[in-house]
């Protein structure tokens, strides 16, 4: 059962409660630490990202198609929809000749609220390409290329590159290939459904795939973990939680979010995978949980946890900017 995670109090009392659940599993699948159902199954959203990249990346696609680093991160991303998100996946775009045109993702506004503000007041049209999706769909386009197979309706259960995707995804997180469920996410790709446990076991994996056990597959773990590392602009946006942890860190904690409140995070270089679930899918709540579960793993250092409370104080304010209440951690 889900337990009581956080509380937004006001004036004293206690006026909202989040609950969810937590695991904590290093590369050898031992628990380090469960609050909750660390076996809770549930949908993993965008966190599965870097695992869907794995074909793609382990048969050469980086080198067949010219794909830099900071390209790499924009796959594996939920960007902001700003400027240079916007011309990587673009540039993706030219790299394998399709457009954006062909992608099925469909039209989302940009997470960032100064470039929708700016699109707005300048006329500029929001298109696909601007959906926090777009490098993933890109992604899945550039396999399905690779493979000789059309690009269109990648984005179906059926297409063999989804099917291939799938079959990494299992693999990545040691989940029998019949026990994976699928349902259909909000860009229009399958989405997985397992549990919490196997989700922190793939980012633990990836956090040091030296010792994650993926024979084969360990240069393309390592080269997606790098690339989260070193961009994490890129693979969330300015402002974003996912990007001030690791930025802070120095890319030590490499950050992903998933819609409706799931969350990831790998530990870099040291053999620990995380992940929570808040149960009623609140995205304000997501933040200061990420913060409470590293200062509760004791993985942040004095001066990075000051400098997140700063970016991100524990406190509640009103639409005139006074402070009416607090965030606090229960766990």
């Amino acid at each position: 059962m889900s337990e009581i995670l956080l509380h937004y109090t006001r004036a004293g009392h206690i006026e909202n409660i989040h609950r969810g659940d937590v695991a904590v599993v290093n590369c050898e699948g031992e628990i380090v630490k469960e609050i909750g159902n660390a076996h809770l199954p549930m949908f993993w959203r965008s966190a599965a990202k870097p695992f869907q990249a794995l074909p793609f990346v382990k048969n050469g696609g980086l080198d067949k198609y010219n794909i830099s680093e900071e390209e790499l991160a924009i796959l594996v991303s939920s960007h902001s929809g700003e400027a240079n998100h916007v011309a990587l996946v673009r540039g993706i775009f030219k790299k394998l000749g399709v457009t954006e045109d062909d992608l099925e993702c469909g039209v989302m506004r940009p997470l960032n609220g100064k470039t929708f503000k700016a699109m707005i007041k300048s006329g500029e049209p929001i298109t696909q390409v601007h959906n926090q999706c777009s490098g993933k769909h890109a992604q899945i386009m550039a396999l399905a290329i690779m493979l000789g197979v059309p690009v269109k309706d990648y984005s179906q259960p059926q297409h063999e590159a989804e099917k291939l995707i799938f079959k990494h995804v299992a693999m990545a997180s040691k989940m029998p290939e019949d026990k994976l469920e699928i349902g259909i996410d909000g860009c229009g790709v399958p989405v997985f459904y397992l549990p919490l446990y196997n989700m922190s076991l793939a980012y633990a994996r990836l956090s040091t795939p030296s010792k994650g056990n993926w024979d084969d597959y360990e240069i393309a773990a390592t080269k997606i973990r790098d690339a989260m590392s070193h961009y994490p602009q890129v693979i969330s946006g300015t402002g974003r939680i996912d990007c001030a942890v690791s930025e802070i860190t120095r890319g030590r904690v490499i950050a992903k979010i998933g819609s409706d409140a799931v969350y990831c995070l790998a530990i870099k270089d040291e053999n620990l995978g995380i992940t929570f679930k808040i149960e009623d899918g609140d995205y304000g709540a997501v933040t200061p949980m990420v913060i409470a579960i590293l200062k509760n793993l004791n993985l942040l250092t004095k001066d990075e946890s000051n400098e997140l409370d700063k970016l991100f104080p524990p406190i509640l304010k009103n639409h005139r900017g006074d402070i009416i209440g607090t965030i606090e951690t229960v766990f």
